[in-house]
């Protein structure tokens, strides 16, 4: 157990004045650091070696041998000279060293020392120190590194983590070829996690006792690592008073760990020499820099070769687990300290309510969302001791706050244990950051408290029966991201049973089910809070009314939210997912806020907020219903042309060109087509249009009878697509039923005259969605909306900021880009209410001004004029020109952002619906239709 640094500083005092007249290297050295080490405890020389032979290397040496003063392989090397000697070439002797040196024996620290002058280096944080014998007490804690005391700064995004996954990627590489796999691999990775942990960080004492063990106590080859490890487990296991009188005394000196850790028998995993190198490079890390909070999604990656390719891609980052805590509970707690950090009294109070609080993550993977909620709890806890000390309150007590107050549920096996390590590992590194701050050692070895992780199926699973709704503070975590159409078997057996009684539950996505059963389970404590990340998916789109109609008919409440940002994780690989942050409790509470981005990619403000509806905005809890109609007396908008073809009627210029140098007589079949992306990116197709040919017309083109057959075999699933390949499932029965008329489409929207073209998919990055007029001749896919009865006037209020600020709060999308919807995004948008033919006049004027600009570029595609990069001057002044013209027919100015838009659009649509009969509804629906 590392000594008190009261007493280590009684020492270093001691050890000054008993050392204070040595002078001479080759009589006194070794003796000098004997005593040197006896200060922290060190009774005799366990892991260094005096006089380590090395070879030198460079020409200057030309292999010659040298020896170097003391090696502490993987943490100091000491050079040390008779009194009066140059110390700086002391430093430079020590350097030389190390290309003699295995990687993993290079040394973090260097000390050179004359015995009365000290000069010590720290090579990872690239300090230097130096002070004379007589100081050495006011310095002794630059030896923490010794004492059992080291606090490292732990980086998220420092390369260490990576390495060190990948270092343990290679020996379970090694493992796994040589047959050792399944369950016992990871358990015994898992064990050794701990002991690459534990060495470095003050677990076992002294530093790198795992190493030297290995070193020193197994065979080169490998050939009995296995069993030593195997007695090594068992040795972790047992208390000690209970060990054989006769254990190895190496042995002997690692503590009792418990906590069924290394309590399961294993079987015995044979290594070789290769092997035991490959551990022994593990070793040589520094694991005390391992953030606990990424690494068990690291480690976890290890056991996929794949995922191991791309570290670091799919877990959620420190920054954006600290998004979630910070305004579930972290924020108020710390408020609550800052209050009441004066009064001893309460601060104890403050202190007891700490250990009250429970934490549940029903889908914790690897646990890192429990392991920063453990970390920033236990910095509170420091920050209550320290302010205790400050108003002289006798230390009687120490940390409280402890692991078992957290609770999740992992759906794989080695994850769910992971997460039970990576939570003592971070309770260990806070145990020494307190011991520094308190400079008396405290650590919780052997483990007594346990995480509570549970294996199994987060949906099949009762959550109480992991934790009891009445001890639950707070549900937190990640759920699994799995849109509605990409679910497997499995998972629609699991979300069906936790759907059973919501309407359209279909069209949810595989997150929303633990929003679903979180709700279910405050039910019976409503102080819980909950808060998950999720897709954006959840708040926008026909998922909204689903979803959302069932959690607020539960009385569930928003209390914060942040809005749609960009997942960002700390290790190689970022995944591109869009997410949001839903904070939500069965209680409403004042003072709800949410955090806006005004670049996905960037920071968030905080905006304070009435109400928070679920499409975060601050504005009434309202459900958009996929509608059939507009609720304002505006054309209808129908999709384009679906052809379902197997591509055999669209062609590219060259091959519409090679097609008629053929058969000449089917250039007047022939039109222009286009979709969504000729839309906006201006280039050629066109379509074979066939649905009004006279059937001796269509005999006298023999190659145009081919593709009407090649058609029909098509949607009959007997034959291939334009590109040769077969479909892999045979066609649903209302496309076999299309196959007796092979020259039609499946659906038919054909103007007669001009109509106004809106895509269905468009990038997030774009200002405006960009729409425009498109000519009868022209032939628009299904990936078009269509509205042949605009005017200039719904040009100008679609093309505004204003309904596309409606399109990206409400509608939905296609990963990250928006998507148009007819029925939710259209149907719904609240058009102005009462527009005088003044302010009407101005939209038109200000509508034609934008197609005016846009003909100012002829060789340029919609996509070249709204991208933020490259739009017009020209062009964006004609848009704050329309959009000023469409915001007066509204009745209002200045709107401050997209945000308040949408909040003043809701309360219109509430508006306009409460007052829509349901006979108005029919009458408008017809005349649409007819005036269309």
């Amino acid at each position: 157990m590392p000594l008190s640094w009261n007493e280590i500083k009684d020492r270093a005092l001691a050890f000054s004045k008993e050392w204070a007249t040595a002078k001479d290297e080759k009589s006194e050295a070794q003796r000098f650091w004997i005593a040197f080490f006896d200060i922290f405890g060190f009774t005799k020389q366990r892991v260094f070696a005096f006089e380590h032979a090395i070879t030198k290397q460079g020409d200057a040496y030309k292999g010659n041998h040298g020896w170097i003063d003391l090696l502490w392989p993987g943490v100091l090397l000491v050079e040390h000279k008779s009194l009066g000697k140059n110390l700086n070439k002391a430093y430079d002797q020590a350097i030389d060293y190390f290309a003699g040196l295995k990687e993993r024996d290079l040394p973090r620290y260097v000390i050179v020392c004359d015995f009365a002058q000290f000069h010590l280096y720290d090579l990872i944080d690239h300090t230097e120190a130096q002070f004379s014998l007589a100081d050495l007490h006011k310095h002794i804690k630059r030896f923490g590194f010794i004492a059992g005391y080291q606090t490292q700064t732990i980086k998220a995004q420092d390369p260490v983590n990576v390495k060190a996954a990948e270092q343990m990627g290679k020996l379970h590489d090694r493992l796994k070829a040589s047959g050792y796999e399944g369950h016992p691999l990871e358990v015994l990775l898992v064990r050794l996690l701990f002991c690459l942990f534990a060495d470095d960080t003050g677990i076992f004492q002294p530093s790198q006792s795992f190493r030297e063990w290995i070193e020193q106590r197994t065979a080169s080859d490998g050939s009995d690592l296995g069993p030593q490890l195997a007695q090594l487990f068992q040795v972790l296991n047992t208390p000690e008073l209970k060990r054989q009188k006769a254990l190895d005394e190496q042995l002997a000196r690692f503590p009792y760990v418990n906590g069924k850790l290394f309590e399961e028998p294993l079987p015995l995993a044979s290594f070789n020499s290769g092997m035991r190198e490959a551990l022994l490079d593990c070793c040589g890390l520094n694991w005390s820099a391992i953030s606990p909070a990424i690494f068990g999604a690291l480690f976890q990656s290890i056991m996929d070769e794949k995922a191991r390719r791309n570290l670091g891609a799919h877990y959620t980052s420190e920054e954006n687990i600290l998004k979630l805590i910070k305004p579930l509970f972290l924020d108020a707690l710390w408020d609550e300290f800052n209050k009441i950090k004066g009064n001893r009294n309460k601060l104890f109070d403050f202190h007891k309510k700490l250990r009250t609080l429970n934490f549940f993550d029903p889908a914790c993977g690897c646990g890192n969302f429990l392991v920063i909620t453990y970390r920033e709890l236990r910095m509170l806890e420091l920050e209550i001791l320290r302010a205790e000390r400050e108003l002289k309150v006798p230390q009687t007590r120490f940390s409280m706050v402890d692991v078992d107050q957290f609770h999740g549920i992992e759906i794989e096996e080695f994850p769910a244990q992971i997460a039970q390590v990576a939570l003592w590992l971070i309770d260990h590194q806070m145990n020494v950051r307190f011991s520094e701050d308190f400079g008396m050692y405290f650590a919780r070895i052997p483990l007594t408290s346990t995480p509570h992780i549970v294996h199994g199926n987060a949906l099949q699973l009762h959550w109480a029966d992991v934790l009891a709704p009445e001890r639950c503070s707070y549900v937190l975590g990640n759920p699994p991201f799995a849109g509605a159409k990409f679910m497997d078997d499995a998972q629609r057996k699991d979300v069906g049973a936790v759907f059973a009684g919501i309407r359209n539950a279909g069209l949810l996505d595989f997150v929303a089910a633990w929003y679903v059963k979180a709700v279910r389970y405050m039910k019976d404590n409503k102080a819980i809070r909950t808060a998950f990340v999720s897709t954006n998916s959840i708040t926008q789109g026909e998922q909204v009314g689903v979803l959302w109609g069932w959690l607020l008919a539960q009385d569930a409440h928003i209390h914060f939210a942040h809005r749609t940002f960009q997942w960002s994780n700390d290790a190689r690989g970022i995944a591109a997912v869009h997410c949001v942050i839903v904070g939500l409790g069965l209680q409403d509470v004042a003072g709800k806020t949410i955090y806006e981005y005004e670049n996905i990619r960037g920071d968030s403000h905080a905006v304070r907020a009435g109400n928070i509806n679920p499409y975060l905005v601050d504005a009434t809890d309202v459900l958009l219903d996929r509608r059939g109609a507009p609720i304002c007396n505006v054309p209808n908008i129908g999709i384009g042309n679906k052809p379902i073809d197997g591509g055999w009627y669209l062609f590219t210029p060259e091959e519409r060109d090679a097609f008629l140098r053929i058969e000449p007589g089917a250039k007047r079949y022939f039109r222009r087509w286009i979709g969504g992306d000729e839309f906006l990116n201006a280039y050629e197709r066109w379509c074979l249009w066939l649905g009004e040919v006279a059937p001796a017309d269509l005999r006298a083109m023999p190659e145009v009878m081919k593709r009407v057959e090649s058609v029909k075999k098509f949607r009959l699933g007997l034959g291939p697509n334009s590109d040769g390949k077969m479909q892999k499932k045979k066609p649903p029965e209302s496309t076999q039923k299309l196959a007796a008329t092979p020259t039609k489409f499946h659906v038919e929207n054909i103007p007669k005259r001009s109509y106004l073209a809106l895509p269905e998919v468009s990038s997030e990055r774009r200002q405006y969605l960009p729409i425009g007029w498109v000519a009868p001749s022209t032939l628009s896919s299904n990936l078009l909306k269509l509205m042949p009865g605009a005017s200039l006037f719904h040009f100008g209020v679609l093309q505004s900021l204003m309904h596309t600020a409606w399109l990206r709060f409400v509608g939905g999308r296609l990963e990250s880009r928006y998507r148009y919807s007819v029925e939710i995004v259209y149907n719904n948008f609240p058009w102005p209410e009462f527009p005088t033919e003044k302010q009407k006049q101005a939209i038109e004027t200000a509508a034609q001004g934008v197609l005016d600009v846009r003909t100012d570029f002829p060789g340029s595609s919609l996509a070249d004029l709204y991208d933020p990069l490259t739009m017009p001057p020209a062009l964006s002044k004609a848009h704050q020109k329309l959009d000023a013209a469409v915001d007066t027919s509204y009745g209002k100015k200045n709107f401050k952002s997209d945000a308040e838009r949408v909040a003043f659009l809701f309360t219109l649509y509430q508006k306009y619906t409460s007052l829509l009969p349901a006979e108005t509804v029919v009458k408008r629906r017809k005349a649409n239709k007819e005036s269309a």
